[in-house]
């Protein structure tokens, strides 16, 4: 199960060289995660006001492959590698055409209240299933 995500580099985005800022990826990647998951129906105001569970990034393995620059159209794709009871791991690539510039493995871990960990909500695992 994968999604795309499209964007485009604005010069917010940029350094002085007019290229990425490299913790800018980290941001493409999030906003590519929270459309896959709207995308899969999950309303996440809901679980948090309901059930008092948000999704919170565990760890990022991260590889820098090239540069984006101002005005390019990127397209981020979201993959499920792996789920268990109480972890999401993802593999997020950016990519401008069919060309990799950043790919990262994801692992997502679900807070209950108190910031305490829990098991992911057995609703959101079965849309992954």
């Amino acid at each position: 199960m994968s999604q795309e995500f499209e964007l485009r580099v604005y010069y917010e985005d940029t350094d002085l060289a007019g290229i990425v800022y490299y913790a800018n990826y980290l941001k493409f990647i999030e906003r590519a995660r929270s459309e896959w998951v709207r995308g899969l129906g999950v309303d996440q105001i809901r679980l948090k006001a309901q059930e008092g569970i948000v999704f919170a990034v565990r760890r990022v393995e991260a590889d820098y492959l090239g540069p984006a620059k101002f005005d390019d159209l990127l397209r981020v794709v979201t993959q499920v590698e792996a789920v268990t009871p109480a972890r999401l791991i993802l593999w997020q690539e950016v990519l401008r055409g069919a060309q990799p510039l950043f790919v990262a493995r994801v692992t997502i871990v679900a807070l209950g209240r108190g910031g305490k960990p829990t098991r992911l909500p057995a609703e959101f695992r079965r849309k992954l299933a």
